[in-house]
């Protein structure tokens, strides 16, 4: 008996028969036509399904801010009480069924509020290395002291200049095992609280000039 041979052609060393889903894809593409490929499809859909696993971490504030459906923000709600890992895997694939259904509007909004959130984060991490660096320099410059309150006029001068002097006292020797174990210094609370004062006055100076600008603009 011969052996029948199903039509078809090789692609990149792959054999794809005549009328198969890969065959009738690659037309799909060849032509150029507006009909999303299944590549495609699959594509969009695992974007959407990280998309609300995004949800998970997104503050209440923005996720009203989202104006999300109340079917999706319960599931999302449902989702962060879940701890048993195949309820939790089931719950995410449909939330990701819920994020399919969405317009594309709400899903930019989705996007627009994860942004938001990311670059809040990115600027408090960049105040709070800011911060360090002033406190080291108050605490190991004598003129950055003078510098600080050109730069903060409202810092309590007095309480600024004796934390200093405290954290000078305090600070804590650095000894030859210490180095060696990679042990870091335990620092005295005068050190902390010179960085919290900081922290401090730098936020209070950031909404001074928020209030400001936004006044500014309003005249």
């Amino acid at each position: 008996m011969s052996r029948k041979f199903k039509k078809g052609y090789f692609v990149q060393g792959q054999f794809v028969a005549e009328g198969s889903e890969l065959d009738l894809e690659l037309k799909r593409e060849l032509k150029g036509g507006d009909e999303p490929s299944r590549t495609d499809l699959k594509k969009e859909s695992d974007e959407l399904q990280k998309l609300g696993e995004s949800l998970l971490d997104l503050r209440p504030d923005l996720m009203v801010k989202a104006d999300l459906p109340e079917k999706l923000v319960d599931a999302v709600a449902d989702a962060k009480r879940i701890t048993n890992f195949e309820g939790k895997r089931r719950q995410m694939q449909f939330i990701g069924k819920l994020m399919r259904k969405l317009d594309d509007d709400v899903i930019e909004g989705v996007k627009a509020a994860l942004l938001e959130q990311s670059q809040g984060s990115a600027q408090e991490t960049l105040q709070l290395h800011l911060a360090e660096q002033w406190r080291d320099r108050l605490i190991s410059d004598d003129d950055a002291c003078g510098e600080w309150l050109k730069s903060f006029p409202g810092t309590d001068t007095q309480q600024l200049r004796a934390l200093i002097r405290q954290a000078r006292k305090d600070a804590p020797a650095i000894t030859t095992a210490s180095v060696s174990q990679g042990l870091a210094p335990r620092q005295s609370r005068a050190y902390r609280e010179i960085f919290q004062l900081v922290r401090a006055e730098m936020s209070s100076s950031s909404l001074s000039k928020g209030s400001a600008t936004f006044e500014e603009e309003n005249e």
